[in-house]
């Protein structure tokens, strides 16, 4: 079966940098759709990005994590890995990703519907 498994948060000081890593597996990593995702105490579930195979592995990002966020992926390691620089204090929250497997779309969207197999979560504290 299709499992998916975060890794990677902790805490961390304003200005400073993570790197969490999503592993999937039970598919292989051709037709598919990886999505970030983040919620913060007391807030919605917030997509902040995603990248698929239809693409060329291509990133999509909320506006709001731009320039900051930045998604990629091993597929030989089944690994797709979302890089977080200059975090603020805002940035804490729970960190999950998810797939979509099969996916045949154009442009991946990262929001919570489209997707069906979701990791456990992993926390990112911003805190000085």
């Amino acid at each position: 079966q299709v499992q998916v498994v975060e890794s990677g948060g902790g805490l961390v000081q304003p200005g400073g940098s993570l790197r969490l890593s999503c592993v999937v597996s039970g598919f292989t990593m051709d037709y598919y759709a990886i999505g970030w995702f983040r919620q913060a105490p007391g807030n919605l579930r917030e997509g902040v990005g995603c990248i698929s195979s239809r693409d060329d592995r291509f990133a999509h990002y909320a506006d709001s994590v731009k320039g900051r966020f930045t998604i990629s992926g091993d597929i030989a390691k089944n690994t797709v890995y979302l890089q977080i620089d200059s975090l603020k204090p805002e940035d804490t929250a729970v960190y999950s990703c998810a797939a979509r497997y099969p996916w045949y779309g154009d442009t991946c969207i990262a929001e919570v519907h489209e997707y069906d197999y979701w990791g456990q979560g992993t926390q990112v504290t911003v805190s000085s």
